[in-house]
């Protein structure tokens, strides 16, 4: 494997994973501006109100969008695999 090589697995490695963590972490960004909002509106600072419907989303996110996340992943494998079974 020649540098080239390795900069560009590294490079697709890298948009896999921020293609992968984008569901959960941007159900999580709206979730928790939605319930700050709420807060600011009602004046409501319960600690746990923050963290349980977070978590909850983020599960249903990422049941909703596993088959995604690891079809994306096995592609990306594949690839790999095959690149360096195919000698670079």
């Amino acid at each position: 494997m020649n540098e080239a090589v390795i900069l560009d697995l590294s490079r697709e490695s890298i948009f896999v994973m921020l293609k992968i963590s984008a569901p959960p972490l941007l159900t999580a960004l709206a979730v928790g501006l939605a319930i700050s909002l709420f807060q600011a509106l009602t004046q409501i600072q319960e600690m746990t109100l923050t963290f349980v419907p977070k978590i909850v989303a983020i599960f249903l996110s990422l049941t909703l969008f596993l088959p995604f996340m690891i079809a994306t992943l096995s592609d990306f494998t594949r690839a790999a695999l095959d690149h360096a079974v195919g000698g670079g």
